[in-house]
């Protein structure tokens, strides 16, 4: 995929979905593909494989390339396929080419979590990475500390399509975006549907989700609300969905992914618990106000609960 086409892939919504584990906590990737080719039929404009909410870090280099595989097969080519990668610079790089190898669109490079690194040297990791790349990248920035120079360096790489911008520095974000070359890498917001109407308003285009697992009906009806400037509107869907986000907070994101799997497994697809460190299930107290929330959403038809069909029906 070209890289100006990638960059308009971001300007829409990138989910991230949840890897499904067996009965013995074995990577499924029957299941696992079953929740990409959901959450692409949804119309979804980019999809991540292996991301934050599929537990990248939990997963082995070898268990990483298999959810990259169900990715493509369950996608099926409805949209890009962005496969996620990281750890050392020479792993991060065989990642990129076996991405490659099995039909991914893009790269997406988890911001390294050495507790050594320095900005400027994160900098260098991202642009090396994308040197090495055949396919483009998107930089995921999610520490502070960085200089605007830093992520202006960052955004005029030739090869990096995007920055995934995860953190609350709106001051840095507002500083960069008008301070990198026009038509370098595309800012998205990497803080999902709730801080995409503040990343917007800075400048930002785009947002990841992880909501797009079980309601991506209403991820979507934030994009198209932003697309057209109707901030209003955007925040009344946020403020539908802040509930769900809020619970994903808890224990400083510890239940990120819990809750996420547990509405999937709601919803009629099981993917079992969360590998620790992540909070492997939730207890029964917000089980119930999970249950309780998403019964909800389904009464007003935001989701379905059938494990043999999309979750709603493809967007536009």
């Amino acid at each position: 995929m070209s890289i100006a086409t990638m960059r308009k892939a971001l300007t829409g919504v990138s989910g991230v979905p949840v890897t499904a584990y067996d009965g013995k906590g074995e990577v499924e990737p029957r299941i696992t593909a079953k929740v990409y080719e959901r959450v692409a039929a949804a119309g979804i404009h980019n999809i991540v494989a292996a991301g934050n909410t599929g537990e990248f870090y939990a997963l082995t280099p070898q268990e990483i390339r298999i959810v990259h595989e169900a990715a493509v097969s369950g996608v099926a080519g409805k949209a890009p396929v962005t496969a996620a990668i990281g750890r050392s610079l020479r792993e991060a790089i065989g990642m990129a080419k076996d991405a490659a190898a099995i039909g991914a669109s893009a790269v997406m490079s988890h911001q390294p979590v050495d507790p050594f690194a320095a900005p400027a040297a994160q900098i260098d990791y991202f642009c090396n990475l994308a040197d090495a790349s055949s396919l483009p990248l998107i930089a995921y920035v999610r520490a502070d500390g960085f200089a605007v120079a830093d992520i202006v360096r960052l955004a005029n790489h030739g090869n990096i399509a995007g920055i995934k911008f995860a953190t609350t520095d709106l001051m840095l974000l507002s500083r960069a975006i008008p301070a990198a070359s026009p038509g370098g890498a595309l800012f998205v917001c990497g803080l999902a549907e709730s801080w995409a109407p503040t990343f917007t308003a800075a400048g930002a285009r785009g947002f990841t989700s992880g909501l797009v697992n079980v309601a991506p009906k209403l991820s979507l009806a934030v994009h198209a609300a932003l697309e057209k400037g109707d901030f209003a509107a955007a925040r009344a869907v946020v403020n539908k969905l802040e509930p769900f986000e809020r619970m994903r907070t808890k224990f400083r994101n510890g239940t990120n992914v819990t809750v996420v799997k547990e509405a999937v497994t709601y919803s009629g697809l099981d993917v079992g618990p969360v590998r620790v460190p992540g909070l492997p299930q939730l207890d029964q107290h917000d089980r119930e106000e999970l249950h309780r929330l998403l019964q909800g959403w389904e009464a007003e038809g935001d989701i379905q609960t059938h494990s043999d069909q999309p979750a709603v029906k493809a967007a536009g």
